[in-house]
């Protein structure tokens, strides 16, 4: 079942290490903004959509 993550640009070097040592380097996913936890209501909102907007780009192009 295809999957995307999403990350904030601190914890993408993470994600990517994580994802090699499970032998699925390729894991697809978003990356956000950081920090979300001081960020008000508008900004994660705005946030998620492009976050939604990119994990769905990921999903598309994993579909072939």
């Amino acid at each position: 079942m295809p999957s995307a993550g999403i990350m904030t640009e601190t914890f993408a070097s993470a994600a990517e290490l994580m994802a090699r040592a499970l032998g699925a380097e390729d894991y697809p996913f978003a990356v956000i903004e950081h920090p979300i936890s001081s960020a008000d209501g508008a900004a994660l909102a705005a946030r998620a959509e492009r976050a939604a907007a990119d994990c769905a780009g990921l999903l598309l192009a994993s579909d072939g």
